[in-house]
């Protein structure tokens, strides 16, 4: 099975010139998500990982996932202002302008191992925002997993070259 012909690209979408990429299309059909699943887990089976770090909102479906299949915790990495206690948050850039990645205070402890889960890498911004507030809790990120990367637009190239999947 061949993961990405379980996923959609819908033209122009937000806006033209854009190809989004869809992976309701994958979470919708069993084989292709449980094969999604296991491919972001596998590099990371046996090692020790303390936290799955998910990017907003489709990376909470798959980290959700992945931190069953590891047995570990998640912490989400949210938009600011959506996380209801203390938070620390990082500017990253948009195309259009910069937002805002929050997480709680406590979702990591200093030394903890954490690996970083979204759907998709374009050009990084929010996935090395992901990396610098997991740095901000005195955690290290062990890895980034991503189901699609773009890598013509170079953000994978961008993240810190320990371990990268996807």
């Amino acid at each position: 099975m061949n993961i990405r012909d379980s996923i959609r690209t819908i033209p122009d979408h937000p806006k033209p010139g854009i190809m989004f990429r869809d992976i309701t299309t994958l979470l919708g059909d069993a084989r292709a998500f449980r094969r999604a699943v296991d491919e972001l887990v596998q590099p990371y089976a046996g090692l020790r990982i303390d936290k799955v770090a998910a990017i907003e909102a489709r990376g909470f479906i798959l980290g959700g996932a992945v931190a069953h299949q590891l047995s570990t915790g998640f912490m989400p990495v949210r938009k600011k202002g959506k996380l209801p206690w203390k938070t620390r948050g990082q500017e990253y850039a948009l195309e259009y302008g910069v937002d805002v990645m929050e997480v709680h205070e406590d979702a990591a402890k200093p030394g903890e191992q954490v690996l970083i889960i979204d759907d998709l890498i374009a050009t990084g911004g929010t996935a090395l925002a992901a990396v610098s507030l997991v740095h901000s809790l005195g955690a290290q990120v062990i890895g980034a997993s991503f189901v699609i990367d773009l890598p013509e637009l170079g953000g994978a190239d961008k993240l810190p070259r320990r371990r990268r999947a996807g």
